[in-house]
């Protein structure tokens, strides 16, 4: 009875934290791209959403809202490539949607299983099914043709976009790794990372030239109570983001997040044609995301029906988490 009731609470925080980053990572990229219309000063928004999600974790645990440990300098060392490579991941995604209109942006992202595949297959995790590999095929055309079809083709954007997805990959990797081997919990993993990102952002931020200006026009958009609100919900988000990314990715494991990526991106897809404009619409490009939605779905189907077929490991993954 114990077993069972284990088994039914762990479905239930896998399924939870599931629709939980898929919900925030839809979410994240329409305020995202809102503030970046009005600030565009990309780093400065990734340090303060950092800042603010260290601050918050610190003060928590001192009021004793979480168990979360202090930090401790083995750990910050294993965890230092999981900060560099979501940082970098973040920090390109960010001045990919500069250039890039939401519907192409997540069709690159969409590239993101593709190259967890390609990762896991030189990492000795085998050669994926037929299945898998036709419909990440067909998500790769999809962003082809998609692109031939995109009258607002920006060169700088999608290739940054394109770099994103490389270190989320290697980040979301990382990520399942600490959190089953060490046996961190995801709000743990978010405080180290924040905690390391500060002086890497910080560096990045002055040499780059982008400090002190940014604070300048941070100041002077200071006035702007609609700034001041969208502001706000981005560092709000950025932490809800980072939580449930971290969580669903170690109750469940990285390829699943990335699923959950695949799956919200159609409902982005969709929204991302009727609000903050940028989209001029062509038949190749609605031809293009149609084929990388499809293929989406497809891999999604794939992925589920071949882990279903596999024996469960839901419990370790739950227990690592607990422990």
């Amino acid at each position: 009875m114990e077993n069972r009731m284990d088994i039914e609470s762990g479905s239930l925080l896998s399924l939870i934290s599931a629709v939980s980053y898929g919900i925030a990572s839809m979410a994240m990229v329409f305020i995202n791209k809102a503030i970046l219309m009005q600030y565009s000063q990309s780093m400065t928004l990734l340090t303060l959403q950092q800042l603010a999600t260290a601050l918050l974790i610190h003060v928590g645990r001192q009021m004793g809202y979480t168990k979360a440990k202090g930090v401790d300098m083995q750990t910050s060392k294993r965890l230092l490539p999981v900060s560099l490579f979501y940082n970098a991941n973040v920090a390109f995604a960010l001045a990919s949607l500069k250039g890039v209109n939401i519907p192409m942006y997540i069709a690159i992202k969409r590239l993101t299983p593709l190259a967890v595949l390609v990762a896991g297959f030189f990492s000795g995790k085998g050669k994926p099914t037929a299945q898998v590999t036709l419909s990440v095929l067909l998500t790769a055309a999809g962003v082809l043709i998609a692109a031939l079809g995109d009258f607002s083709f920006d060169l700088f954007g999608y290739s940054m976009a394109l770099i994103s997805v490389f270190f989320q990959t290697m980040y979301l990797v990382l990520v399942e790794k600490s959190g089953a081997e060490d046996g961190l919990s995801s709000i743990e993993i978010m405080f180290y990372n924040s905690f390391l990102s500060v002086p890497f952002l910080a560096f990045l931020i002055i040499s780059t030239g982008e400090f002190p200006n940014s604070l300048s026009l941070l100041y002077a958009k200071s006035n702007s109570l609609s700034f001041l609100a969208i502001l706000f919900l981005s560092l709000v988000m950025g932490i809800v983001l980072n939580y449930t990314m971290f969580l669903c990715t170690i109750v469940n494991s990285a390829l699943t997040t990335t699923i959950v990526g695949v799956l919200k991106g159609v409902g982005s897809t969709t929204l991302g044609f009727i609000l903050l404009g940028g989209v001029k619409v062509h038949g190749l490009n609605v031809t293009g995301l149609v084929i990388n939605t499809a293929g989406g779905v497809w891999y999604s189907y794939a992925k589920y029906t071949q882990k279903k077929s596999k024996p469960p490991k839901l419990m370790s993954d739950v227990e690592a988490h607990r422990k």
